[in-house]
């Protein structure tokens, strides 16, 4: 039996964690932790969707790193790294879900995960990683005379953008082709931009009302279009995803992760 941490528990990803953890028979709820102040703090996790389970939303890190297995954090950057310097000094597994990364705190997460095993992806659906791998294999056979282009949408309360979805497809489609995408990617288009540059990969980004997550890769041809998509209609499927890359971590000392190492995909 895993015990598990769930961060940022009072949030749409907490909620959904706090239910698929209540609900899973090889997994404990350890502890809820939400920020100081938070109006959640003394309630019971489980009560929100009626299913009481006597852990009470608590922002006290320590006491609910003692004696846990693994953190599932879904919050933001800044909040995640303190939870990794925790969780490294208590020696406790991470999963992270978290985007919006700068290079050189993911280079953290890195130095961390040689003490501490963590798995760090942009998207925990298994359908999204299944998406990086034919995103690849599509890359490699669409490589001349196929614009690239990735079309993300979100719900109006994400704050980081492209997606951190978004940017791993990008990746996958630069290195099937053998391209950095930080020196490909156009972010944004306005004005008289000239011709498209056959090397680069668009990005395109719509937020509004409550879209759980969209995203498509768009391979544009002379004739013919090919897209690939992916739709998210519910917070569970991200859930469920990172309650499995916990249960991979069971048994390992060190090492980072990411979802295609869960699913086999690598």
């Amino acid at each position: 039996m895993l015990n598990i941490v769930i961060a940022g528990s009072s949030g749409r990803m907490g909620h959904a964690l706090l239910e698929a953890t209540i609900n899973d028979p090889e997994l404990k709820l350890h502890a809820a932790l939400d920020r100081d102040g938070s109006p959640y703090l003394g309630r019971d996790a489980g009560e929100l969707f009626g299913m009481p389970c006597g852990i009470k939303v608590s922002a006290d890190l320590p006491s609910a790193l003692t004696g846990a297995h693994v953190l599932v954090d879904f919050t933001r950057p800044e909040a995640s790294l303190a939870y990794l310097e925790a969780c490294r000094a208590a020696g406790v597994g991470m999963v992270i879900g978290t985007t919006g990364f700068s290079p050189a705190q993911k280079e953290t997460i890195a130095e961390a995960a040689r003490d501490i095993p963590i798995v760090f992806a942009p998207n925990m659906s298994v359908g999204v990683n299944l998406l990086i791998n034919l995103v690849q294999a599509a890359a490699k056979v669409l490589s001349e005379g196929y614009d690239i282009e990735i079309i993300e949408a979100h719900h109006r309360h994400k704050i980081d953008a492209p997606s951190g979805t978004a940017l791993r497809l990008g990746e996958a489609a630069a290195a099937a082709l053998g391209r950095d995408l930080a020196e490909c990617a156009v972010y944004g288009r306005e004005g008289v931009t000239g011709e498209r540059n056959p090397s680069t990969i668009g990005f395109a980004t719509v937020r509004g009302g409550d879209v759980v997550g969209d995203h498509t890769v768009l391979f544009a041809g002379i004739g013919e279009r090919v897209e690939l998509t992916h739709k998210a209609s519910s917070r569970a499927t991200f859930a469920l995803g990172a309650l499995r890359a916990a249960k991979f971590m069971a048994g390992k000392s060190s090492g980072l992760f990411d979802m295609r190492d869960v699913l086999s995909l690598s």
